[in-house]
């Protein structure tokens, strides 16, 4: 497994029309969209940094398994089921239903990937971290935060990776 396989392309992507962050819990599925995150080494080991908003439904799930997948798609061909992830929430909508989003199944985590894509991240959360206020510059927190809806931080251990 090289986590680093693409990665200036899922760094890109990430940039441009994001990737789907999923995660599994008590049997429900729930995927949106990410569009900040990291891939790197920390601890010694391969991480995947991803931000998750307290309002957001994957929060829920992601904070009860213990797990998430972030499945990047390449082309634009998802752009408009990335847009759709990305603003609507799982609470409200079906979004496999909505989007046709097929699910295939983790290799090595319980969570699901999403069919389609062209690079896979699987990830055991290994450490969260509840962003404060008074830590950001206020520049940062006015643009990112007006309404005060932080994120959480999820440091992701890659527990495996592949492509399509």
């Amino acid at each position: 497994m090289d986590f680093t396989n693409n990665s200036a392309e899922v760094i890109k992507q990430l940039g441009k029309e994001g990737a789907f962050l999923t995660s599994k819990y008590n049997g429900k599925v729930n995927t949106m969209t990410i569009g900040w995150g990291s891939i790197g080494v920390i601890w010694r080991k391969p991480v995947f940094t991803v931000l998750v908003r307290q309002s957001r439904y994957t929060k829920e799930f992601i904070e009860n398994s213990g797990n998430f997948t972030v499945s990047v798609p390449f082309s634009s061909d998802m752009k408009k089921v990335l847009a759709i992830c990305g603003t609507k929430s799982g609470r409200d909508i079906d979004k496999f239903k909505v989007c046709n989003l097929q699910l295939n199944s983790g290799r090595s985590v319980d969570s699901p990937v999403i069919a389609g894509c062209d690079m896979y991240y699987e990830c055991k959360v290994i450490y969260k971290q509840d962003m404060k206020k008074e830590l950001l510059t206020k520049e940062v927190d006015s643009n990112c935060y007006p309404d005060g809806d932080y994120h959480t931080v999820y440091y992701g251990e890659i527990v495996n990776c592949y492509e399509k």
